[in-house]
């Protein structure tokens, strides 16, 4: 991103329907399913391969990361990260943090990797959290701050309809993801 003045411009690349971006000179590059470290290394090395520079320094992120949180925080939400970096607590932190009904040693991150959605429980007391690998947060995680035996027997959501919500959750988080991919 660059600066002028006061106003921040950011450029980027979108990806494309079919997991590819349009990079100048190289022409389409298929990114999807790599890492930021690999794209870099792709480009890299297609640099170099084409006499086009010698020794490239490349950098690559993400622009505007989501992230959704929910359950016992004052203000669900699904946070737009313009910087692609966010830690676990800095996110529960933006939506007003936890609301007294929140069980501290039980919030869940909800992530994908590869096919497949792992949950990782974290006791965000304890200073375990920071070497957890969901201290840092990546694209489309779902936060879940559990509530108390209290909160959630003397809530209207029965279990029936609690399995409705994580299916409805995660397919909103697919469908998130999706619509990030296809832009």
């Amino acid at each position: 991103s660059t600066t002028a003045g006061s106003q921040k411009q950011e450029k980027g690349y979108m990806v494309d329907l079919n997991g590819y971006i349009e990079f100048p000179i190289l022409g389409k590059l298929k990114v999807v399913d790599l890492t930021r470290k690999q794209v870099a290394d792709l480009i890299k090395n297609r640099l170099i391969s084409e006499n086009l520079i010698n020794d490239p320094l490349i950098f690559v992120d993400i622009l505007n990361i989501k992230i959704t949180v929910m359950g016992e925080v004052k203000s669900p939400q699904v946070l737009q990260v313009e910087d692609s970096r966010i830690t676990l607590l800095e996110a529960i932190t933006r939506t007003g943090g936890v609301t007294t009904n929140a069980l501290l040693d039980r919030v869940a991150v909800i992530r994908e990797e590869g096919n497949e959605r792992k949950m990782y429980m974290h006791d965000i007391r304890s200073s375990d959290i920071f070497y957890s690998p969901c201290y840092y947060l990546q694209q489309n995680d779902i936060i879940y701050v559990t509530p108390n035996k209290a909160k959630a027997r003397n809530s209207d959501i029965g279990t029936s309809t609690s399995l409705w919500f994580s299916a409805t959750s995660i397919l909103v988080s697919i469908a998130s993801l999706l619509f990030n991919i296809l832009k």
